[in-house]
């Protein structure tokens, strides 16, 4: 190999590891723009309103009302009287309880519904078995603001109104559609072939639903509950609509029309009520995310 073609290779050898480096860096520059600035605004955009709700619930009356010498994203001097108030001197504790009274209960029964209806429709054979699967979605589409007329109606003629098992009542009509449409999806991955060897050893489908499809449909069940639960937990309109008397509101409701006096707003125990009021939801969340995520792929693919 002659002298000039030792250089040429040398040189080809040499842009070859600057073109290789320029790429590393390129990939770097360009993974953080598409990558890591949108996540970075995500979080910001998500967290920034509970940032919110903690430095004003943590803020004294001084501070809160007086936004010219103090900074509004910074808490000066932290107390925490607003939660003092919040605890001690209203009924958020009572509106806490019938939150979660109703919200667990209409979850159970919402998921009881949901697991009978999605396995009936998936697994047993019958002419219009996915009609009415496609129907049973198409009632989650209608808006709840059309429904809670009718519904306060029959609430009402039944003797129910202002009482905690009006919710318990009508939240299902609002989450059984959605959770049986999202069951459906994740029963369809699981073998058909389990239940029919089931089927030859004499078992009954209730036993196949309990003993076989239900074990493996962990995911999907905290899928669907943790949607039940945190719609429940979240629902204004007929809470605003069905409960009149103080003690029996729920979080929601009462935060908003419990600590307002006339045009006084009381924003620090507004802002502590909202933060103690998401929590709950929130541990959930964290727990029971990869399931819930996983599931709701399953359900999506279907």
């Amino acid at each position: 190999m002659t002298e000039a073609t030792l250089k040429t290779t040398k040189a080809n050898a040499g842009a070859s590891d600057d073109s290789d480096g320029m790429d590393y860096l390129v990939t770097r520059r360009s993974r953080f723009v598409t990558v890591y600035l949108p996540l970075i605004l995500i979080m910001f955009v998500l967290l920034f309103p509970f940032y919110w709700m903690g430095t004003t619930s943590l803020k004294p009356n001084s501070e809160l009302l007086d936004m010219n010498n103090h900074n509004p994203l910074w808490v000066s001097s932290p107390t925490l009287q607003h939660f003092n108030k919040l605890v001690f001197e209203t009924e958020y504790p009572a509106w806490m309880w019938n939150t979660m009274l109703v919200a667990v209960v209409a979850t159970f029964l919402s998921i009881v519904a949901s697991v009978m209806a999605a396995y009936a429709i998936v697994r047993i054979r019958y002419r219009g078995a996915q009609t009415v699967g496609g129907l049973i979605f198409l009632a989650y589409l209608v808006p709840p603001s059309i429904l809670f007329i009718p519904l306060s109606t029959v609430i009402f003629e039944y003797g129910l109104f202002d009482s905690p098992l009006a919710l318990i009542l009508s939240y299902p009509t609002i989450l059984i559609p959605f959770s049986t449409w999202l069951l459906m999806g994740y029963f369809k991955t699981i073998p058909f072939e389990l239940e029919e060897c089931a089927l030859m050893d004499g078992a009954s489908r209730l036993q196949i639903l309990l003993k076989i499809v239900l074990p493996l449909s962990v995911p999907g069940l905290i899928s669907a509950g943790i949607f039940s639960f945190t719609l429940c937990w979240n629902e204004f309109i007929y809470a605003l609509t069905f409960i009149s008397t103080s003690a029996n509101k729920t979080v929601p409701v009462a935060v908003l029309s419990e600590l307002v006096d006339g045009d006084v707003y009381h924003w620090g125990s507004l802002m502590a009520g909202a933060l103690l009021g998401s929590l709950p939801v929130a541990i959930i969340y964290s727990f029971f995310v990869e399931h819930y995520v996983s599931s709701m792929t399953g359900a999506v693919k279907e």
